[in-house]
């Protein structure tokens, strides 16, 4: 039996106790808990042993797409490494803004002059889809890898799908590597591609639109440290010339890649009534833009036939819906656009930017 007052100093000790634990407690430093990336969300195929692309998807509701990218960097550029491109669906991505966020969540630095591109009101690095005719295809092509630098990285947001068609059909650039004959390869290889584009006032982007300047000079500076040749023409006009590989090695994976514009350029590959009207009213030399074998010898009818052939034989394409967010590693998968009828919304960001000298 304890007396009063032993109880009053035993109650004492235990809340002077209760007091320290309390202090411990709080003094605590909250410790993050990262959970492994497949238990917040699921990756799929679009269809069974399609692995081009990756579909990711919540696998939780409510789940922070954009935070968890950021979290998880390291994951989604190994998957895309293997896979080449990624599909990310039904994450709750829209608008633009968000879009940008979840871009710049996996690459901070995202791309803001682009000189092809127009760029969005709304979002500071974010790019409108090509202006090109709906009722024509935009061919294969990996962005800008006819330009002495390039995006590894490139997004595309579907705002608003089509309603018929504006798929954005895509490529892997290694398996075009292994399918094209070994002989097309070694010239390629050998040979190189030069680009020529003819910057003509009404016909195509103006050179003034294109280079952000309406001084020549600045064009001139420019295309020195890029290694472009130039030739200004009358009537205020300008030509470029730019050698590039049609063929090069994954900086970061070592692999082989099929990497060029070639079916984006070569006058073969416009439509018919196009291509015979361009020539009649200005000559090969003129058309906007054409690419040949490095040394300035035409490429084959032939090589084109099978360089055509072998796009069609790997292409895959699916039906866009409102906030898919498609990112394509800009080497290993090349991309073009489908015809379309109705109003079609697809914005673009690009990013992690590649120099010639990184491969």
């Amino acid at each position: 039996m304890l007396t009063d007052t032993e109880k009053q100093q035993k109650n004492m000790v235990e809340a002077k106790h209760e007091e320290i634990k309390l202090k411990k407690f709080i003094g605590i430093k909250p410790k993050s808990v990262k959970l492994p990336a497949g238990e917040l969300i699921k990756n799929d195929y679009l269809q069974p042993e399609q692995t081009l692309p990756l579909v990711i998807k919540p696998n939780i509701n409510d789940i922070d797409i954009i935070d968890w990218a950021k979290n998880n960097r390291e994951f989604l550029s190994s998957k895309l490494k293997h896979h080449g491109a990624i599909l990310f669906r039904d994450c709750n991505i829209n608008s633009v803004a968000t879009f940008e966020k979840l871009a710049q969540a996996i690459c901070p630095e995202l791309f803001g002059e682009y000189g092809d591109l127009p760029r969005e009101e709304i979002g500071s690095k974010v790019y409108g889809s090509t202006p090109y005719p709906e009722d024509q295809a935009i061919l294969f092509h990996n962005e800008s890898s006819h330009m002495h630098c390039w995006p590894l990285k490139i997004w595309f947001f579907c705002l608003q799908p089509a309603q018929q068609g504006g798929e954005t059909p895509i490529v892997d650039c290694r398996k075009l590597y292994q399918l094209l004959n070994s002989q097309i390869r070694e010239t390629l290889e050998k040979k190189q591609l030069m680009y020529v584009r003819n910057y003509i006032e009404g016909l195509d982007v103006s050179w003034q639109d294109f280079f952000h300047t309406s001084d020549k000079t600045v064009v001139e500076n420019y295309c020195h440290k890029a290694g472009i040749e130039f030739e200004w023409l009358p009537n205020n006009n300008l030509r470029t010339r730019k050698i590039r590989p049609a063929i090069v090695n994954h900086p970061y994976t070592g692999e082989k890649v099929f990497f060029n514009q070639i079916q984006l350029h070569h006058i073969s590959c416009l439509e018919a009534t196009v291509r015979e009207s361009l020539l009649s009213i200005f000559g090969e030399t003129n058309v906007p833009r054409n690419v040949y074998y490095g040394d300035g010898s035409a490429i084959e009818d032939a090589v084109m036939a099978e360089i055509n052939q072998v796009y069609q034989q790997a292409t895959i394409s699916f039906p866009w819906q409102q906030g898919d967010v498609l990112m394509l590693d800009n080497m290993l998968t090349a991309h073009g656009r489908f015809p379309y009828i109705g109003p079609r919304k697809i914005v673009v960001a690009m990013g992690e930017m590649m120099n010639s000298v990184d491969v």
